[in-house]
């Protein structure tokens, strides 16, 4: 990383059939080796599968599971004096959706179903009920910054 500039922030481009930047990013995240296409299916199946299953646009499914999977605080090492404290920042609300999106991608890979589609998609029915592994990592996240609040004075 520069220490010159920061790096500018990018714009990123609306999806092209549901014409929102969430969904491009759920894409970037579900991708690997550069397939973008077979993500692309993946996301879309996924988006049918809760259309089908809820009779609800699956766009508001989609942002309300990344609103309730985004954490608020975290924890991040500070070294101080030779030792190492977890101080609890805030999250910022664009490192929150990358990081809810990150989560809700991991958890739906280790679920077991039959496609890569329909484990996505439970998994974001799941989150946006506020259950499932990507709500329990979200408390889990809050959980450490609330047993660490005594050291929040050491923040930057």
């Amino acid at each position: 990383m520069s220490r010159r500039t920061t790096a500018k922030k990018r714009l990123i481009a609306a999806d092209p059939l549901y014409n929102s930047p969430l969904v491009t990013m759920l894409v970037g995240h579900i991708m690997k080796d550069g397939k973008k296409s077979l993500a692309r299916r993946i996301v879309y199946d996924a988006l049918l599968i809760i259309k089908e299953k809820n009779r609800i646009d699956p766009l508001e499914i989609l942002e309300k599971a990344v609103r309730n999977a985004t954490p608020l605080m975290e924890v991040k090492a500070r070294r101080v004096g030779g030792s190492t404290y977890q101080v609890p920042m805030e999250v910022r609300s664009d490192r929150g959706t990358t990081l809810a999106l990150r989560w809700l991608t991991k958890f739906s890979i280790q679920r077991t179903g039959k496609s890569m589609g329909f484990k996505l998609a439970s998994e974001l029915m799941d989150a946006a009920k506020e259950l499932g592994q990507t709500i329990r990592k979200r408390e889990e996240t809050h959980r450490m910054a609330e047993a660490n609040k005594a050291f929040s004075h050491y923040r930057y």
